[in-house]
């Protein structure tokens, strides 16, 4: 795909990123902090700090978006290079490992009912929250550093996070793989075996409702699919790369559907949580009443200047 292919590509993913995945997940946000005030739970917990992680690499498309109009060169002051890449790529891992945590809930609650609901706190869920965004900032720091610390002997051009010295793939190379392997493959077959059971378990009692299996189903499913597509094809072009040792011509378009994953993980809240299905419907029904009303009002205009006119009509018949 040539040059002037890739910059409309990357430009029309963020744009469809930003649009459809801002409103959904402030949406979610909203429900899911409400939910947690209300009544906390591990599962709340996960999905809330899911969709801030995923606001984050949101919030972050705009700088992303002007490096693609500009030709995929960095127009902006340098010192937002670094915490751009940085909040980016944090972002990434952090949705893996709280959409594995999700898993683990579900599987859980399933499969050990009894002896799970004795053991299963909030503050675990907490501690867990704050290990995961403590460990991925930690970890995606190698990519601040690869851009801050170490030199470079290249031309970037202009360019961010894109070109790299012999000494910065030493480093970068190593990492990437590492960064698959623990924090992508491992999670994803863990969320797999999860999910199998989760439906298996499910599908085995006679007493759930089949509408509650149905919503199971979809679940395992669309979070899987959003695994499979969006994280996939990235992380093993880390293996591809280290291999090679250089970074993949064809990674530039594995990381665009990484970030299709914030306008991905709204569909899976919708399955998930019956809270979220309420608080959109409002919403729904809030935008209809306010259309009808408006178009009410507009009719309501119309007939009065239909009435206005007829009234200065006759007006001026009778004078």
């Amino acid at each position: 795909m040539s040059s002037t292919i890739y910059t409309p590509l990357v430009l029309c993913i963020y744009i469809l990123a930003f649009v459809t995945g801002v409103p959904s997940n402030l949406l979610a946000c909203y429900t899911f902090l409400v939910k947690v005030r209300q009544k906390p739970s591990p599962v709340g917990l996960f999905l809330l700090n899911l969709t801030i992680s995923d606001l984050l690499l949101l919030f972050v498309l705009p700088f992303k978006m002007v490096e693609a109009v500009s030709g995929m060169t960095w127009p902006m002051p340098l010192f937002l290079c670094p915490i751009v890449t940085w909040v980016y790529f944090c972002s990434i891992y952090i949705s893996i490992l709280f959409l594995t945590a999700v898993s683990i809930e579900r599987y859980l609650g399933v499969a050990y009912p009894m002896k799970y609901k004795v053991i299963r706190k909030t503050v675990y869920a907490v501690w867990i929250c704050g290990f995961i965004w403590g460990f991925s900032a930690l970890h995606g720091s190698v990519s601040f550093i690869v851009i801050t610390v170490l030199p470079s002997n290249e031309s970037q051009d202009g360019r961010c996070y894109q070109r790299f010295t012999a000494g910065q793939k030493k480093l970068l190379m190593p990492f990437r793989l590492e960064g698959s392997l623990l924090m992508f493959f491992i999670p994803f077959m863990i969320t797999i075996f999860c999910y199998f059971n989760f439906v298996r378990l499910l599908l085995s009692m006679p007493k759930i409702r089949r509408k509650k299996k149905y919503r199971a189903i979809c679940l395992a499913v669309a979070t899987l699919f959003n695994f499979t597509l969006c994280f996939v094809p990235y992380n093993i072009s880390h293996i591809v790369g280290f291999i090679q040792d250089k970074s993949s011509h064809w990674r530039v378009y594995a990381l665009l559907l990484t970030t299709l994953n914030a306008s991905i993980d709204p569909i899976i809240f919708y399955y998930s949580s019956t809270a979220v299905q309420k608080t959109f419907l409002k919403c729904l029904q809030g935008l209809k009443k306010k259309l009808c009303m408006q178009d009410n009002h507009e009719v309501h205009v119309e007939l009065s200047k239909t009435s206005d006119t007829r009234t200065t009509y006759n007006n001026e018949t009778s004078v």
